[in-house]
């Protein structure tokens, strides 16, 4: 979402070329059958791998009697089972991570303890304080004898001189440019409107982090502080979320790191201990989901739309990039008409004025349906999280926009459980203490250059 980082022309001609590139893709048409398949035993695994049906049943037992009452575990785990390749794994430990500073001194800490290998997968990795941070760390570690194989997103990285990655392929790290903009460089085709939209980070295949930060300075400060922080240039914090994953989960994500290294035929990878032996490092139970394009449709996209129309209790969502399909509006809708608290955490200010405006198009139907919309000030806010009926919980780095489900290779892990449920409530709930609520009364108010606004984004919506 970072195109309007570019330079005028050069963002339109790169929005143009990818208009004209662009598959006339769709989204999956995810029907309430989907759950009602023959009923198979859902199998979770463990550290030592697949779980015995007695256990995995304690497990998923053990999960419905901590939250409220609900039917969410009946209707996502079939669907869970109806999606191959990424299980429900046992045994994690998972924490929540709120804005740069904590999360980049985490995973600093992580890459500081590395022993055998570093596998890092962003979108954006700005040459700044921060970019050049984890340059030199990076290196210091290849220099030391643990492996580093890196990839970024191409035009995510547009801004990025050549000079910055050369610096790293000299000494020594793996470097793969993800669909290049540049087609004599692409080397698994050329399909340049699908990008890696993923912020994976996985470390001796014991640790992990994944969600919605990238690396750049624009983190450099926390979006809770008082009075309201201001980065130089007068501009604003940004507010994001990141997780600390440790356990079985971490070799699913391992997986998917080295599909894509795969798919776009990097080098060979350099041999390390890739898949560990799995430990067990806490109580949670937890599912990586990784999309592409590639797939027949966005696993992201159907487990999410499960969940909404499977809630009892509460919806409560908090997006940086709400451009919503007609499913998704309806799942939202339908879920208030049975009584459902839905409630939608968005931002007030931008990097991506036509998605928020396109966004925004969107506002009175939701608003006239029931649905409560806020939106949050004194930050600019990049969050892609979700908690339903406090016991399904989901961070990563997917929009609600058609961009994350078409066109981007996106990451989440959901996570089932009110223990983690009761920490994503908290930070919804803060986030919510400092947003403004939007009214239908008011919205009705706005201004016609709003309006028009609104439409033009509208127009663009399937492409940004």
């Amino acid at each position: 979402m970072n195109l309007l980082r570019l330079p005028s022309l050069a963002r339109v001609a790169l929005v143009l070329g990818l208009v004209l590139l662009a598959a006339c893709s769709s989204l999956p048409t995810i029907v309430p059958d989907m759950a009602h398949r023959p009923a198979r035993p859902v199998q979770i695994d463990g550290a030592r791998g697949p779980l015995s049906a007695a256990h995995s049943k304690a497990i998923l037992e053990r999960l419905e009697a901590s939250g409220k009452e609900t039917n969410i575990f009946d209707l996502h785990l079939a669907i869970e089972e109806a999606v191959v390749g990424s299980p429900l794994t046992a045994g994690n430990q998972v924490e929540l991570l709120q804005d740069g500073p904590r999360t980049y001194q985490a995973m600093f800490a992580a890459i500081d303890a590395a022993r055998d290998h570093i596998n890092m997968e962003t979108y954006i990795l700005e040459d700044d304080e921060v970019g050049q941070r984890f340059a030199a760390t990076l290196i210091a570690k290849q220099q030391a004898g643990v492996q580093v194989n890196l990839i970024h997103d191409s035009v995510g990285t547009l801004g990025t001189p050549p000079k910055f990655f050369t610096r790293l392929r000299d000494a020594g790290i793996q470097v793969l440019e993800f669909n290049p903009v540049n087609p004599l460089t692409a080397k698994a085709g050329w399909e340049v409107n699908q990008r890696d939209h993923r912020k994976l980070l996985v470390v001796d295949g014991r640790i992990a982090f994944l969600g919605g930060i990238n690396i750049s300075s624009v983190y450099s400060g926390g979006s809770f502080k008082r009075p309201t922080p201001v980065r130089p240039g007068g501009q604003l914090p940004w507010r994001d979320t990141h997780l600390r994953l440790e356990g079985p989960v971490v070799a699913e994500l391992q997986k998917l790191f080295i599909g894509t290294w795969a798919k776009q035929k990097g080098p060979a990878l350099t041999p390390r201990h890739y898949f560990p032996p799995a430990e067990r490092k806490g109580h949670e139970v937890v599912r990586a989901i990784g999309s592409s394009p590639d797939e027949p449709y966005s696993l992201i996209y159907a487990t999410l739309i499960s969940a909404l129309r499977s809630a009892q209790t509460e919806i409560w969502l908090t997006n940086a990039y709400f451009v919503p399909d007609q499913q998704l509006l309806e799942a939202l809708k339908d879920a208030v008409a049975r009584g459902v608290d839905v409630k939608l955490v968005l931002p007030s200010s931008t990097d991506s004025w036509l998605v928020f405006h396109a966004g925004r198009a969107h506002y009175t139907e939701l608003l006239q349906a029931g649905v409560k919309l806020y939106e949050r000030r004194d930050a600019l806010l990049h969050v892609k999280t979700a908690v339903i009926d406090g016991v399904w919980s989901t961070v990563g780095s997917t929009n609600l926009d058609w961009r994350s489900f078409l066109h981007n290779q996106e990451v989440n892990v959901v996570v089932l459980g009110s223990g983690f449920g009761d920490k994503m409530r908290a930070a919804f709930q803060a986030d919510l203490a400092q947003s403004n609520p939007i009214s239908l009364a008011s919205w009705q108010r706005r201004s016609l250059a709003v309006r028009a606004k609104e439409l033009f984004g509208r127009l663009w919506e399937y492409w940004l």
